[in-house]
């Protein structure tokens, strides 16, 4: 099957040309090796990590009115931003934005993929969400689809996968990689930050397609994730208690200011106008003796006194985020468990945010 027909959903017979990108890596990034990689190389030998992210799904949204029925939805501007130098004018585009409810909280969070237009194909975007909220997210489109012209469909065909460059040294080096004729593949920068490197989709083994890659375990994109402060998820970011803004989704380019009306636009931009964010989530480092199951979502964040400084989101091991008073983060943190004992929480500014936050 060619790879425009299968992106689209189209029939076999009318695919359009194939496609290569040109790799290159987000600056001062480290992870963790793991031990198998591709072609039986000792994980030090690997350029680049691929993790197969099988919590995230695909909806396909295509037809003649898809652009301007996401645009009143999504938080962000469309058409996306076109290619970087360097890059071919064919590639796919991404970008980042949320799903919001009519009080401005967040429902979905997506990566949204504008695929190349063909002379005679339609315009088609997938959308990549949290796979428990996939049906939920179709359910939602269906809605608001009324007189549309769209389709709206599941593409359990590709799979997702996250490439992450192993070590600075070796992210500078660019690494060719090429569409082979019996797969479909779509590799593109991921839009939040460049600390989260790319975005892989195909149907084959993701390690398997980057030259140099090694299968990575997914903790370890957690972690990594953690760390740099980028939510992702149901869990990072509850539907409809999640506020964008207080989410960092402006530093992670996933709204416009400027575009036109789109559900929960009124809340969002009134804040954004005032100017005032109290409340942000920050990367944390918990030291102390762990509670068996983490620390539980929504648990209170206390200062040395005592005080309400927010509360505990979501995490992995030791690293997370924790929705917290921007000006109680330099002090020390603590979480009161359940057994009365004290775990103490150490938040940071990650150093890709804008300077005025730092």
């Amino acid at each position: 099957m060619a790879a425009a027909a299968l992106l689209r959903g189209a029939a076999p017979g009318r695919g359009g040309r194939a496609w290569s990108w040109r790799l290159r890596a987000a600056p001062r990034l480290r992870l963790a090796h793991s031990s198998c990689c591709q072609g039986g190389k000792p994980a030090g030998s690997a350029a680049w990590t691929c993790f197969l992210l099988g919590e995230r799904a695909l909806v396909r949204v295509r037809g003649p009115d898809s652009a301007p029925f996401l645009l009143g939805l999504l938080t962000n501007e469309l058409p996306l931003p076109g290619p970087a130098a360097g890059e071919a004018s064919t590639s796919a585009r991404s970008g980042y934005a949320h799903f919001l409810n009519v009080q401005g909280r967040t429902l979905y969070d997506v990566i949204l993929y504008g695929l190349p237009e063909g002379s005679h194909e339609q315009p088609t975007f997938l959308l990549e969400c949290d796979s428990s909220v996939l049906d939920a997210l179709q359910r939602h489109l269906v809605l608001h689809k009324i007189r549309r012209r769209v389709t709206v469909e599941p593409c359990p065909e590709l799979r997702v996968w996250a490439v992450l460059p192993c070590a600075p040294e070796e992210a500078g080096r660019a690494v060719l990689l090429q569409e082979k004729a019996e797969c479909t593949t779509i590799l593109t920068r991921d839009p939040r930050t460049a600390r989260m490197g790319w975005r892989l989709l195909s149907q084959d083994e993701g390690s398997a397609l980057v030259p140099g890659g090694c299968l990575g375990d997914l903790q370890d994109y957690h972690r990594h994730r953690y760390q740099q402060g980028v939510p992702e998820g149901v869990h990072d970011l509850p539907p409809g208690v999640a506020l964008p803004l207080e989410s960092n989704l402006a530093f992670m380019n996933g709204i416009s200011f400027t575009k036109g009306c789109y559900i929960g636009q009124e809340l969002t931009a009134r804040t954004h106008h005032m100017g005032v964010i109290r409340k942000r989530l920050f990367p944390v480092q918990l030291s102390g003796p762990l509670p068996v199951g983490s620390i539980a979502p929504g648990t209170s964040v206390l200062t040395k006194s005592g005080q309400a400084a927010g509360k505990y989101r979501a995490g992995l091991g030791d690293v997370g985020l924790a929705l917290l008073r921007s000006e109680k983060i330099k002090g020390p943190l603590h979480i009161r468990t359940s057994a009365s004992g004290l775990v103490a929480l150490t938040a940071s500014v990650p150093d890709w945010w804008p300077t005025p936050t730092k």
